[in-house]
């Protein structure tokens, strides 16, 4: 990575909370998105990106058009786990890649990746490559 390059990952620590569970005490499967979101949200502000603040700027949104997760080994009551965010591109859209380890071993819970697109509203018109300003900010 050259000198300039900024570090393009993230990792935050969490506990899952009671109320992230479901019947069969684990944690839903859902609630795994959030920790992926929250972490993304971490990543950029890093990077020194509000994609709030450049909607209010400049009227794009950056939707998320694609998700995945595999599902490793289940996340229990008070299980405390790091969730890591890795800028993988920035060209017509945002991919980052997730991967959520137990902070106790490092065992993989949960691999995840999300993509995102640049639409400018009011025309709600997709734009066939993230804005300049963006990408510069983001390291590509």
């Amino acid at each position: 990575m050259k000198k300039s390059d900024p570090d393009k990952t993230c990792e935050q620590k969490f506990s899952v909370p009671f109320h992230d569970l479901d019947p069969m005490k684990v944690m839903w499967h859902g609630n795994y998105f959030k920790y992926f979101d929250i972490t993304r949200d971490a990543l950029f502000r890093k990077l020194g990106v509000d994609l709030y603040q450049v909607y209010r700027d400049t009227q794009y949104i950056f939707p998320i058009i694609r998700t995945s997760i595999k599902h490793v080994f289940p996340l229990r009551f008070r299980d405390e786990f790091i969730c890591r965010a890795v800028l993988k591109a920035v060209d017509y859209k945002i991919t980052v890649a997730f991967e959520i380890r137990m902070a106790e071993d490092n065992r993989v819970s949960a691999r995840g990746k999300s993509e995102q697109a640049a639409i400018k509203i009011p025309e709600m018109e997709t734009m066939l490559r993230i804005p300049d300003e963006i990408r510069e900010s983001l390291g590509f």
